[in-house]
């Protein structure tokens, strides 16, 4: 549906439109080219950029700077620059080929092993992270998991 707007505040005026302010009335989606003004809240809660990468990866991975593009996957003894997000706040050059890495707020990680909520986890390998690991620094646990295998934990980005 197109959005129509009166050109005066008083007077016999027509109405006017156009296709860069659109909405779907089934699902509530208002979408314009560009958006001003002041936001006050956020549906969800990570700010991440887009950076290729050498492979594609799931939601959660931990990678890193480097590979044959921007970004790859994480080992332990690698520097973590982020997480694949799932739903960013807040996406820097989205327009940009790549996935979307969140570098801070609150974001699903893949964690191997037990953890508990408040605890670091840490980069292990293969973009995994874990409690036990020795890597740097990836988030603190916002919730407990005491599944051994590996899964995805709401953590707090450190990177």
């Amino acid at each position: 549906c197109n959005v129509l707007f009166a050109t005066a505040a008083t007077g016999n005026l027509a109405p006017k439109s156009g296709t860069n302010l659109t909405f779907n009335s089934s699902s509530g989606s208002l979408a314009a080219t560009e958006f001003s003004g002041t936001a006050t809240q956020a549906k969800y809660a990570d700010l991440a950029e887009k950076y290729t990468t050498d492979s594609d990866y799931q939601p959660g991975t931990v990678l890193k700077i480097g590979g044959t593009e921007e970004v790859t996957i994480c080992q332990s003894s690698d520097i973590p620059a982020g997480v694949v997000s799932t739903k960013p706040a807040y996406l820097m050059n989205s327009d940009l080929e790549g996935i979307a890495v969140a570098l801070a707020g609150r974001v699903p990680v893949r964690v191997t092993g037990s953890v508990e909520k408040g605890q670091l986890v840490k980069a292990d390998n293969n973009g995994v992270a874990s409690a036990t690991a020795s890597g740097e620094r990836v988030g603190i646990a916002l919730e407990t998991n005491t599944d051994a295998g590996e899964k995805l934990v709401e953590c707090l980005l450190k990177v």
